[in-house]
């Protein structure tokens, strides 16, 4: 059903000054969504998240999220970065870098309501019990599990991860992935990775993208159009935790 789709963009073309990174694009987003977009480095997938969130605006083509223009739907729309720098002998603890997930503003202050929703997001994420700790204390995968409370303590309907296990460990990786599931029950999850074996296991749709749009779809299909947008063969091995990709390049 057409209300159904959050998120719909059609013949998107982007250019950074005479350089092409995306080229007529067009896919949209439902809410049950559970979706990975693969592709190789410079494919256009950080550009992507970004024209959906309304942050770089494209050369042509039209973006509509939750019905509005991207700058206004993505109020709707929880976002983890790629790479967030921080300084960890900053003083904060969880409880405070999770609330900024809530800010609207230097004039509006926290409400009782966004305090709630703070403590709901590190319940959610398993680290309700981490709430007054320093975060230089924090592991890469509880700092991570912080990120994502984070993203979600502003209760979105849509969230968007730019390759969101990039710095933790393979067992950690695992758990995060059974975090994703349960949130998709509430919101439409995509996510970058590079992890194509993980496609076998927790994913329902794969969007595959090198600067065009190459398939966008059930995972069932995706593994032929994955060998056309790396320009070589992939084969997916899983055992348990999927990590291993296998591919035979021409010589």
């Amino acid at each position: 059903m057409k209300n159904d789709i959050v998120v719909d963009l059609k013949n998107i073309y982007f250019y950074y000054g005479e350089i092409p990174v995306l080229e007529d694009v067009s896919f949209s987003i439902k809410r049950n969504d559970f979706m990975a977009i693969i592709g190789p480095n410079g494919g256009g997938k950080t550009t992507l998240l970004k024209i959906m969130l309304g942050l770089l605006r494209p050369d042509s083509g039209t973006v509509r999220v939750f019905g509005k223009g991207a700058e206004d739907g993505r109020k709707s729309i929880g976002y983890l970065p790629q790479n967030i720098f921080f300084d960890l002998s900053f003083p904060i603890n969880v409880f405070d870098m999770v609330i900024m997930g809530r800010y609207r503003g230097p004039i509006k202050k926290y409400s009782e309501n966004d305090e709630k929703s703070v403590l709901n997001a590190l319940e959610t994420v398993g680290m309700l019990e981490y709430k007054n700790r320093h975060i230089s204390m924090l592991s890469a995968g509880q700092l991570q599990r912080i990120l994502i409370a984070r993203a979600i303590a502003r209760e979105p309907e849509l969230l968007l991860l730019d390759e969101p296990m990039a710095s933790v460990d393979p067992e950690t990786q695992k758990s995060i992935y059974e975090l994703f599931l349960e949130l998709n029950k509430k919101m439409a999850v995509v996510f970058v990775t590079h992890d194509i074996g993980a496609i076998s296991v927790y994913i329902d749709s794969v969007l595959c993208l090198n600067r065009k749009l190459f398939y966008h779809g059930p995972k069932e299909g995706s593994l032929g159009k994955l060998e056309e947008a790396y320009s070589c063969p992939v084969e997916i091995l899983a055992h348990g935790i999927p990590h291993r990709v296998l591919g035979r390049h021409k010589k």
